[in-house]
């Protein structure tokens, strides 16, 4: 039954759109499972109805014309329920419904399993027999397995059919809606380009071209690239390969051949296909005729047709490099976005991002924050290889994308981003004015930093120092690891600018979601895995250079405060310590005279929770990691979007973890500041300042909103807030009290974003 399954989901998968797809999944089914009909209803949104879309077995004229209320019929019965229907005779059941137009009285028994996807109950599959009789358990648990897994490939077909402007029924539609997670608040209005990872076929995106004869050119290149690239491959291992096994060279230069999937490809060029997605097409194509083969040994030749679909497609990629066009106002779409791919875009032109894959909280997210671009992520349901060149909507404070947007919608949304401009100026005027409260209480706001442009960004809004200048950045957007003098430079820059305000650094911080190319981390959990302070303990020398670099780039000017991320206890700090006053030690010696600079630990994981009291006496101040110890504490992969909505950083468990670390920190006379994003939320910084934090270290782009909040309102009634919501115990609740009590005291215009509320 296993393969019976792997097969029918290939081969709906590779579909063209949803009718094919469904026509595919009720032959297939009703085959696997020898029953006599096998139909699909699909809920129609707009109607609320569950219409039959496919069925192998019933009158096929019946298709879009039957369709029943959820509580209507069986199928109705089976989606409210959520759950199988197994049935020895329909007819006696009270809630049959006849349909005389799909000739269904011959069939007496029915087993209807519903169809899921993301809680929503999106459809019913059925199959039905002449004879009475009550389908077994395996049937059942077949049936169930089936609906599950084809729940997305649904979705994706339905989703792919939306990009093209077609209806369920084929017909012509003005817009489609997709859902993500909210990863940078804003909205954007522009054109689509998609980005690919290095030579991955599965994502090539379609791609139409006027210039036939130029594609089918590089194409003729990339071949000869590849032939040349086998022919080398197979002279090199000639003396360790015998004759046999090197046959295996020819049969890669047989399937290159003209005659062979050469000419396939372009064929499909010539029809207008660029060549990337004409080489997808055919190579997707072999794949899956190879793989549903029942021979082993033809099995295994798919992964060969995939091998040479790769080089080939590396060949391509090289060529097309230098031609990737940003038209203004680009909204770049990827699988999964990197900051390189950010740096790519000319300045000005980049208006919004959509990631397929991450949350709210990756690495890219938070980035997209500080730059201040409106950003939708976690995108899972989007096919996100048939959107380039068309026109989008990026709706980063719900989450929401749409494609193909109606004219209506464009203005609404352009109005929404010409508001937001107006409010940022009104906010400008508060950069010269301190953060104080209405009963005088001064709350620093720090800035966090990463790129270069952040430095503008954040003296433009009046940041009062760098609470987390993320290091890793530099090393991110590098091709190898910088020397010395490359990171001297660029922390001399970091400190300089923002002089005589203090700049606290922290040491390289890779791992988890946040990689380098040339020095690739490989694990199973990457978050529970080598990252932070555990990489660069293990790699001293790496640490040492770093921390050379940042000594000597505060030569004269004395306001570098150095912070140890990913610390789990003292031993941690005690190794850290010691390297740096090793390096300060040599600094010295080598005629630089600087001062130790005072050191900090990130309190980011649950263990320097209940430690902080002992790391508070190792070093001069603390700084909480609300992004990581939100994560930790709740056990939610915050780069994974089926469990996005379970990241909440005013959970209760969250909260009474850092007035823990305040209080802990303070009684050993410690200053305790935090950078992570739950800083940057206006009605989330008045309870972190209830608490007692000494700073808040955010976007730049967030400044001014913190800014306004926390100087519209008084320490002592914070507290008293603070001290409601501490007692509640569910942090749903907790929200709406939060913004329920700052609308009160009329604070709502930076909380609630005037995005228009989905169609």
């Amino acid at each position: 039954m296993l393969n019976t399954l792997r097969k029918i989901v290939q081969e709906v998968n590779s579909a063209k759109d949803l009718k094919t797809a469904l026509g595919i999944i009720v032959i297939r089914v009703q085959e696997a499972m020898s029953s006599q009909v096998c139909s699909v209803y699909l809920l129609d949104p707009e109607t609320n109805r569950f219409v039959l879309m496919a069925t192998e077995g019933l009158n096929k004229r019946s298709i879009g014309r039957v369709s029943m209320a959820p509580n209507e019929g069986l199928v109705g019965l089976v989606g409210t329920r959520e759950e199988p229907l197994n049935l020895e005779n329909a007819a006696d059941h009270p809630r049959y419904r006849y349909f005389a137009e799909t000739g269904e009285e011959r069939y007496a028994s029915f087993l209807g399993a519903p169809i899921i996807h993301h809680r929503r109950v999106v459809g019913v599959l059925v199959i039905q027999q002449k004879e009475r009789r009550q389908f077994d358990e395996g049937e059942e648990a077949f049936l169930v397995t089936m609906s599950a897994q084809l729940a997305g490939v649904i979705a994706h077909a339905e989703a792919t059919g939306s990009i093209r402007g077609l209806g369920r029924q084929g017909k012509g539609t003005q817009e489609a809606r997709f859902v993500g997670v909210p990863g940078s608040p804003g909205a954007a209005v522009g054109t689509a380009v998609v980005v690919l990872p290095p030579a991955d076929l599965e994502v090539v995106p379609d791609r139409t071209v006027t210039d036939v004869e130029a594609e089918v050119q590089l194409f003729e290149t990339a071949l000869e690239g590849v032939r040349n690239d086998m022919r080398t491959l197979s002279a090199k291992l000639a003396t360790q390969l015998r004759p046999e096994e090197r046959a295996l060279f020819d049969v890669y230069l047989m399937m290159l051949d003209d005659a062979s999937l050469g000419s396939e490809v372009k064929n499909v060029i010539k029809t207008g296909q660029w060549a990337q997605g004409a080489l997808r097409q055919v190579v997707s194509e072999h794949v899956s005729r190879f793989e549903l083969m029942d021979d082993a040994y033809l099995r295994e030749r798919a992964a060969d047709v995939k091998d040479l679909g790769r080089r080939l497609l590396a060949y391509l990629q090289q060529a097309r490099q230098q031609t990737l066009v940003y038209p203004d106002n680009t909204i770049l779409v990827s699988e999964e976005l990197s900051p390189a791919m950010l740096g790519e875009v000319p300045e000005g032109k980049l208006v919004g991002l959509i990631s397929v894959m991450g949350s709210g909280n990756s690495h890219v997210a938070i980035l997209a924050r500080a730059m201040g671009i409106p950003t939708v992520m976690g995108l899972v349901d989007l096919p996100y290889s048939k959107v380039d060149g068309i026109q989008m909507i990026v709706d980063g404070y719900h989450g929401e994308v749409f494609t193909n947007p109606s004219e209506i919608l464009s203005k609404q949304y352009a109005a929404v981003v010409e508001e937001e401009r107006e409010l940022a100026k009104g906010l400008d005027a508060l950069r010269e004015l301190p953060c104080v409260t209405l009963d005088g209480h001064r709350m620093p706001l720090w800035v966090n930093t990463g790129l270069l442009a952040d430095v503008a960004r954040a003296q433009q809004r009046g940041a009062e120092g760098v609470g987390l200048y993320r290091t890793e950045v530099p090393f991110m957007i590098n091709q190898r690891f910088p020397s010395e003098k490359e990171q001297l430079a660029i922390y001399r820059e970091q400190l300089a600018a923002f002089h005589p305000l203090p700049v606290t650094m922290r040491s390289l911080d890779i791992g988890g979601d946040k990689s380098l190319s040339y020095f690739p981390i490989k694990e199973e959990n990457p978050f529970l895995g080598w990252r932070g302070i555990r990489v660069t303990l293990d790699h001293p020398e790496i640490f040492l250079v770093q921390a050379r670099a940042m000594l000597k780039a505060s030569e004269g000017l004395n306001n570098l405060r150095i912070l140890l991320p990913m610390i789990s206890g003292t031993h941690e700090v005690e190794e850290a310590l010691h390297l740096l006053h090793r390096a300060w030690g040599e600094v010295r010696d080598e005629g630089t005279d600087v001062p130790m600079p005072p050191i900090g630990v990130m309190v980011e994981i649950p263990a320097a929770v209940y430690q902080t009291r002992d790391l508070a006496r190792q070093v001069d101040f603390l700084s909480v990691g609300s992004n990581d110890l939100t994560q930790y504490l709740l056990a939610v992969d915050r780069n994974n979007p089926r469990v996005a909505d379970l990241y909440d950083y005013l959970h209760p468990a969250v909260l009474q973890a850092l007035q823990h670390v305040v209080t802990a920190a303070h009684a050993e006379g410690k200053p305790v500041s935090i950078c992570g994003e739950m800083a940057g939320d206006p009605a989330a910084a008045v309870l972190l300042m209830a608490m007692g934090f000494d700073s808040l270290s955010m976007n730049a782009t967030n400044l001014p909103k913190v800014k306004w909040m926390l100087r519209q309102v008084s320490l002592e009634k914070s507290r008293e807030l603070l001290a409601q919501l501490m007692k509640i115990d569910n942090p749903q609740v907790i929200h709406s009290s939060l913004q329920l009590a700052l609308k009160n005291q009329g604070l709502a215009r930076m909380i609630n974003p005037a995005a228009p509320k989905s169609l």
